[in-house]
């Protein structure tokens, strides 16, 4: 299949050719993909096949051996695994996410008009939240930094479907009213696919298939490795 999402756009996010090293093990081989803006799109893969190395890389945590990164705009980093810090409030976690925004990055009011869930939970420690909140939280102080492109590590990780459902909403709800690009990392291939329009699969460090998401849903081979279950994405 062909990636053929970008023609006539300017790409958010480049990436090309990209090799990724730890020592002799080549953990990225040559992965190209791109994000064009305003747009959805999902990166599956097994556990091992280098998804959050290539998040990593692209947030300059790890150094490429080869290829090349490229950023129009701003780019905001959803980490696998949520990383709050549990001592501090939900509005200190915000905050964190503002701070080279100086005095504008200190208003965290634009959050939670998009995450309304988090308002009455504001003066709360993060590390008493639920899984749940604790994703809006790292989602919230993503868009602190006001990004242009917002790459998520596993959105759905530990959490209850109707939890990751609802998620899928307020970002559904982000790219459509405020054209915010998303590059969605995601184990639960089901839950990738029915929120992107385009999808790359990553085996073993290389891109191995891409396209349209319908396409790839539809492909005898990606359907039967990755789509035995998952979250659906309401309409």
């Amino acid at each position: 299949m062909t990636d053929d999402g970008m023609a006539g756009h300017r790409p958010m996010l480049t990436v090309e050719d990209l090799v990724v090293r730890y020592g002799a093990a080549t953990a990225l081989d040559g992965v190209t993909i791109t994000v064009g803006p305003a747009e959805m799109v999902a990166l599956i893969g097994p556990n091992g096949a280098g998804k959050s190395t290539l998040v990593n890389t692209l947030s300059g945590i790890i150094k490429p051996a080869a290829g090349t990164v490229r950023v129009t705009g701003g780019l905001a980093q959803v980490p696998e695994g949520r990383e709050v810090f549990a001592d501090l409030t939900v509005d200190d976690n915000l905050r964190l996410g503002g701070w080279r925004n100086g005095r504008h990055g200190r208003d965290t009011s634009h959050i939670y008009a998009v995450l309304p869930e988090l308002a009455r939970v504001r003066r709360q420690r993060a590390g008493r939240l639920s899984g749940g909140q604790q994703q809006m939280v790292a989602v919230g102080r993503a868009l602190m930094a006001r990004p242009d492109i917002l790459v998520i590590d596993e959105l759905s990780l530990g959490l209850a479907p109707l939890v990751v459902a609802d998620l899928a909403r307020h970002l559904r709800d982000l790219n459509v009213e405020r054209g915010l690009a998303v590059l969605l990392i995601e184990q639960n291939a089901r839950l990738a696919l029915d929120l992107c329009s385009r999808a790359y699969v990553l085996e073993a460090g290389r891109i191995v298939a891409a396209g349209r998401s319908a396409d790839l849903a539809g492909d005898a081979r990606v359907a039967a490795a990755y789509l035995g279950g998952g979250v659906e994405v309401p309409t």
